[in-house]
């Protein structure tokens, strides 16, 4: 794996259960790799006898919390935008200019294969440091903002679903590659990656998904520790409906129906992002 990238997984009060390490090692990743934590957690010297205190990288929570928009005003901080800003700083004192965004709880990196019936087969991804490099470099080609892998639920519909054959795809969820030279802010205390992508899109950033290869996390509010408390406190309300707040042009809610029932978040891309016209439609 190159010298110049590395990997944080942003956790909060699960130490001794970071499933993402697991799912690393299963997929054959050799690179560096690092859990990042805020100085407020109250399990930071367990995640330091557990993982070895090189391995831990802690950012100032309050700190971060004064420069960052998180669409509230109240002063509660259990949220992982705050970490995923502090990323960018962490990458770039220790001397990476590329990094990969992590939450703890993927069970394993996935690809995709078109059975041509209408139907995916799903693999273990055996060549993670292959992949990231690809999209390290498509990175370092174009002017992408970041680049995601992709989530178990976007390949419902299977092959005929639409989302597989995209190749990529205009939104960054839970995973994404960054340039410490190319910055840029997540913003909202809940579903920050949602109201990143929606109100930067618009703005003329690039934000994409690789279709073919993704990652499983666990079920959404099933792990204790994480986001998990505060979104069964909010019953699950806050989540979507802060991304209206940050980009009303684009986003509305509706309910999701799935085994774990919700309301969620709709974005309308013809609202969102610029769109290319035809060639055809040059004046002459």
């Amino acid at each position: 794996m190159r010298n110049d990238f590395c990997i944080f997984i942003c956790s909060n009060g699960r130490a001794g259960s970071v499933t993402t390490i697991k799912a690393l090692e299963g997929s054959g990743y050799t690179g560096d790799w690092y859990i990042l934590c805020d100085d407020l957690d109250r399990q930071l010297d367990d995640y330091r006898r557990e993982y070895g205190a090189e391995r831990v990288q802690v950012f100032d929570k309050k700190a971060m919390a004064a420069i960052i928009d998180t669409g509230t005003n109240d002063s509660d901080m259990r949220a992982i935008v705050y970490a995923r800003n502090a990323c960018f700083d962490v990458a770039k004192s220790l001397g990476y200019r590329y990094f990969m965004e992590l939450d703890d709880d993927i069970k394993r990196f996935m690809y995709k294969k078109d059975k041509h019936d209408g139907r995916l087969r799903e693999r273990l991804l055996p060549n993670l440091d292959a992949v990231i490099e690809s999209m390290i470099g498509f990175m370092e080609s174009t002017k992408t903002t970041t680049i995601a892998m992709a989530q178990g639920g976007d390949f419902i519909g299977g092959v005929n679903g639409g989302f597989f054959k995209k190749g990529l795809a205009r939104k960054a969820m839970n995973s994404f590659i960054c340039d410490v030279e190319r910055r840029f802010w997540f913003c909202g205390k809940q579903n920050e990656d949602v109201s990143t992508y929606v109100t930067l899109s618009n703005r003329g950033k690039l934000f994409f998904t690789f279709t073919k290869c993704g990652i499983t996390p666990e079920p959404t509010q099933k792990l204790a520790g994480g986001m998990t408390e505060v979104y069964k406190e909010s019953g699950g309300y806050t989540k979507p409906f802060s991304s209206v707040i940050f980009a009303p042009f684009a986003v509305k809610v509706r309910a999701m129906s799935s085994k774990h029932a919700r309301i969620h978040h709709a974005v309308s891309w013809n609202n969102c992002a610029p769109c290319i016209l035809d060639e055809r439609w040059k004046k002459e």
